[in-house]
């Protein structure tokens, strides 16, 4: 099952939607080893009362390491690890809910373990370090998490370019409009506009890069 939709932001894209790797349902399942060994044995007792008390321990052992796995199916199911083009997320729990979001201009480093065996099976550990309360956020049974990290990085790396063009846009729009108050408006000469535009800078409005800029952009039209 998916990660809810109406989890999601709008206009916010998924770039993965995971759950937990296999290998967490299989630890549970192989629990049940004992119960196996105990059947084998049982069936080696010749003795038919003493087989029959056995019999029903067994079955009721058996019913109830039933209902526990079923749980911890459950609880695979409703694990849910998704990074998003903003934000990693991490929910778990069936009747009562855990959850954990990490906004990715906040992730410092990211880390990540894989054992022999996981490294067999695909699975490992991630480790997401991030500034704030939150510090560092630890991540078991994570499906390639390697690959995992570098879709991180990827969709940090996308986020922080989408930042610099806001960034950017903000600041032309703020120059724009602060030389239309001073009276270098799209309606002015371009000799007019640098004069505006050298008037922004003296008082510190715009700074000696974005100056020179703009500067050499009115220039080229000339």
């Amino acid at each position: 099952m998916p990660y809810p939709k109406r989890l999601i932001n709008e206009g916010e894209g998924v770039a993965l939607d995971l759950r937990p790797h296999w290998w967490f349902f299989s630890k549970h399942i192989l629990t049940g080893t004992p119960l196996l060994i105990a059947l084998v044995l049982i069936t080696r007792i010749n003795d038919d009362d003493v087989k029959d008390v056995l019999v029903y321990a067994f079955g009721g052992a058996a019913v109830l390491w039933a209902i526990w796995l079923l749980v911890k199916f459950l609880e695979w199911s409703r694990t849910y690890f998704v990074v998003t083009d903003q934000r990693v997320i991490f929910r778990t729990g069936i009747l009562t809910r855990h959850g954990v979001e990490i906004p990715l201009e906040r992730i410092n480093n990211i880390n990540f373990h894989q054992g022999i065996w996981e490294r067999v099976i695909g699975a490992g550990d991630l480790e997401v370090q991030s500034a704030g309360e939150q510090g560092t956020s630890q991540f078991s049974d994570v499906r390639h998490p390697d690959g995992v990290q570098q879709e991180i990085y990827r969709q940090m790396e996308g986020d922080a370019k989408r930042d610099a063009g806001r960034g950017a846009d903000a600041i032309g729009k703020a120059v724009a409009d602060a030389m239309e108050k001073a009276g270098g408006g799209r309606g002015a000469s371009i000799p007019e506009q640098i004069e505006a535009l050298g008037k922004l800078h003296k008082d510190g409005t715009i700074t000696d890069a974005e100056f020179e800029k703009k500067k050499a952009e009115l220039l080229d039209k000339m």
